[in-house]
């Protein structure tokens, strides 16, 4: 990749339309399987026999997907280098019984996910969008575009909001969208209406996984053009970046090193536990499968494994002006500075020496600056998919990503320059053996 400040531009232009593109995990991965095809890529069934041997393929299990690059002279005891991210980000998700409503106004029946941070989502045109599930099987994409919107009480019905804002998850976020009485629409066969280039029949939904967001477009701003705010960020930027690496990667076609993977799981923001987040077994089961197609006795998978490493790239924290204090005084990571080294004592972040070290050479060799992140020891970290990734295969693990404002929020702010220094150093990690 070049590394001139155009392109830098031209990354996070490209990382904007992949958010726009995917309101939804299913929607993430299904636009990244159309720009992994459309790159030469093949999309492989897990229900049926693979040919082993070069070459590069993708796999989507629900809301995940697993890309790989076989190098031509890859072998059974090929290691793998792995970027894991995920595609899901806090927001709110449909009901059973979804339309709803009182006194006039319709309203959508939610459940919180994940984390959101609530008063972020007030006051904002909002979307459904997410996958609609016939009886027999079929599955479709629906997105509604603009539809909904959490109102805020005005400040003349509540004098004391400014004093702190108390948000009830089930009385108050119930979003509008629309006027008339609840019990003649039908807000599935809204969604079911939307579904593109398909006649779906709403009756005939089984199920649906359906999730809340934001509706703006992603954004350039700044004295100097230096900050980007888009909806998404954690953890698409990670996401977006491995497809971005893995993709030129795969241009250069090599015929050595590791086997180059982009493993991006769903459900991480609220524990990581199905079948295609980093606690299931979906990502083992790739990587069994890729080594069975090279002939690999169990040996000479673990053998794999053993020389294998992951780079865990999920979203981090930058030093807040406003609230310095509720960081680490000595390490105050800040917007362009480079992406994150994530540390954390209590293993809640996968990184140990060996993995600092190396992340540090890929750096160095990518020509990128990073910069630590540890926590206030007064107020504890979350976790990613590194430590389940490291514990449930045994592979080393560094934890790592780029520094946000707004964690959690309808609209993250992160540095233009440092989702593609991200993305830099990443196909570097790819071409790179331990």
């Amino acid at each position: 990749m070049p590394s001139n400040a155009s392109a830098a531009v031209d990354h996070v232009q490209d990382l904007a339309a992949y958010v726009s593109a995917s309101p939804s995990s299913f929607h993430a991965v299904h636009e990244a399987a159309r720009r992994l095809e459309a790159a030469g890529f093949v999309g492989l069934d897990e229900a049926q026999a693979w040919k082993g041997g070069s070459g590069s393929y993708y796999v989507i299990r629900d809301g995940a997907l697993i890309a790989w690059v076989t190098p031509e002279n890859a072998g059974p005891t090929t290691a793998f280098n792995i970027l894991g991210a995920h595609t899901d980000s806090p927001s709110f998700k449909l009901k059973p019984k979804p339309t709803t409503g009182k006194f006039g106004w319709l309203q959508a029946g939610v459940e919180v996910y994940g984390g959101p941070l609530l008063n972020s989502w007030l006051d904002r045109e909002l979307q459904l969008a997410g996958r609609l599930v016939m009886r027999d099987g079929t599955q479709y994409l629906t997105s509604t575009g603009p539809l909904l919107r959490f109102p805020q009480l005005a400040i003349h019905l509540d004098r004391a909001v400014n004093d702190g804002l108390t948000l009830s998850k089930q009385q108050h976020m119930n979003p509008i969208f629309g006027l008339g009485d609840p019990a003649g629409e039908d807000l599935l066969g809204l969604l079911a209406s939307r579904v593109q280039g398909a006649s779906v029949d709403a009756s005939e939904i089984g199920g649906y996984d359906v999730v809340v967001a934001d509706t703006q477009a992603p954004a350039v701003f700044g004295a100097n053009s230096e900050f980007f705010a888009s909806g998404r960020l954690d953890n698409l930027s990670s996401t977006h970046a491995g497809l971005a690496a893995l993709l030129g990667h795969a241009a250069s076609a090599p015929a050595d090193g590791p086997i180059a993977v982009l493993a991006a799981f769903d459900h991480e923001e609220i524990g990581s536990n199905s079948r295609s987040g980093a606690c299931g077994p979906i990502l083992e089961d790739i990587l069994t499968r890729i080594s069975d197609g090279h002939g690999a006795s169990v040996s000479q998978r673990r053998q794999a494994l053993s020389a294998s490493f992951c780079v865990s790239a999920d979203a981090g924290h930058a030093v807040h002006p406003n609230y310095a204090e509720r960081h680490d005084p000595a390490n105050r990571p800040l917007l362009n500075g480079g992406p994150l080294l994530k540390i954390n004592a209590n293993q809640r972040y996968a990184t140990d020496a060996t993995g600092a070290a190396f992340w540090a050479r890929l750096c160095d060799d990518s020509g990128v600056a990073y910069q630590e992140f540890v926590s206030n020891n007064d107020i504890p970290c979350g976790s990613t998919i590194g430590p389940l990734t490291a514990t449930r295969l045994g592979i080393r693990t560094v934890d790592v990503g780029i520094p946000l404002l707004s964690m959690h929020s309808a609209r993250e702010l992160c540095g233009v320059q440092d989702p593609y220094s991200l993305a830099r150093v990443v196909e570097r990690f790819f071409a790179t053996a331990l």
